[in-house]
This record gives C-alpha cells, sequence and structure tokens, in this order.
C-alpha cells in the first residue's frame, strides 16, 4: 500500500532562479544598512516589548507636541528617522518570518514523507533479507545502522 501523499510541491527550474536571484536582491538592498550582532550583544541590546514600543511612540508624540521639552542630549531629527526606519522594517520582518516559516513547514512534510518512504524501504530490505536475497544484507547492515534501537526493534524481524 502506497503511503499517503502529504505535499506535491515542485519548483521549476526558472522558479528556483528567480527566488535566488530576488534574495541575491533582498542580501543587495541591505547591504551596508543591516548588523549581524553576536549572542553578546542580542543579550546586551535585546529587543523592546510591546509595552515598551508604546513609551518610545508616546515620547515621539510628546516630543512633536512639546518641542521644548527634547533635552538638548537627543538628536530629534536621528530619533524621528530611527523610529521611521524600524517601522519600516519591522512590516518587512514579519513578511519575511511568514515566509521562513512556510518554507520550514513545506520543508518539513517533505522531510517526513521522505523519511517515511525510506523506513518502507529498510522494512522492504528486511524482508528481502529473510528471503536471502543477494546484496540484501550489505544495504540492510548499512541502514540498520542509521536507525534508533527502538526504529530497529519494530522494523526488523531478523534480529
Amino acid at each position: 500500500m502506497a503511503l499517503e501523499n502529504l505535499i506535491n510541491t515542485v519548483f521549476s527550474d526558472k522558479e528556483l532562479s528567480q527566488l535566488t536571484q530576488h534574495i541575491k536582491t533582498i542580501k543587495e538592498v541591505l547591504s551596508g544598512k543591516t548588523y549581524d550582532l553576536s549572542n553578546e550583544q542580542r543579550k546586551q541590546y535585546g529587543h523592546i516589548a510591546n509595552k515598551n514600543k508604546l513609551m518610545v511612540n508616546k515620547a515621539k508624540n510628546y516630543m512633536e507636541q512639546y518641542p521644548e521639552w527634547i533635552p538638548q542630549s537627543i538628536d530629534k531629527e536621528e530619533f524621528d528617522r530611527d523610529h521611521e526606519t524600524c517601522q519600516q522594517i519591522d512590516i518587512h520582518i514579519k513578511t519575511l518570518q511568514n515566509i521562513t516559516q512556510q518554507l520550514i513547514d513545506t520543508k518539513m512534510l517533505l522531510d517526513y514523507e521522505n523519511y517515511s518512504n525510506a523506513l518502507s524501504f529498510y522494512r522492504s530490505i528486511v524482508y528481502l533479507l529473510n528471503k536471502n536475497e543477494p546484496g540484501a544484507e550489505t544495504a540492510y547492515l548499512d541502514m540498520k545502522e542509521l536507525l534508533d534501537k527502538k526504529e530497529t526493534l519494530t522494523t526488523d524481524t531478523k534480529e
């Protein structure tokens, strides 16, 4: 009996080429404008929670209403540029995270199907080994070492 096909996704050469080119274009646009922080730096700077984003937005609104309240240590033009860029980036992050999750989920289904088919093939090798099929023992031993003990016990009858 054939296994249930959960996914039937294929990319044409043209689609893969377009995807590669568009990712390259995204990297080119971002070049010199984005940073790759170390783990220590990520811990140091962290990211602000929604409540803190509200604080930033409130401060921005008050700075616009009462510019005389802004301390001289704050460069309001720089603050506004940072704020606007942050909002622009946030929209794209959400879109890219969604695309990334879709790719991860698609790969997960493909991996699941490939592994299920590999286990079915392994079971057929075990059957052929029990029928003394020439060459089956080599394939069996080669594949057996890649399986967990639990999987080996549930698929092997030769043991």
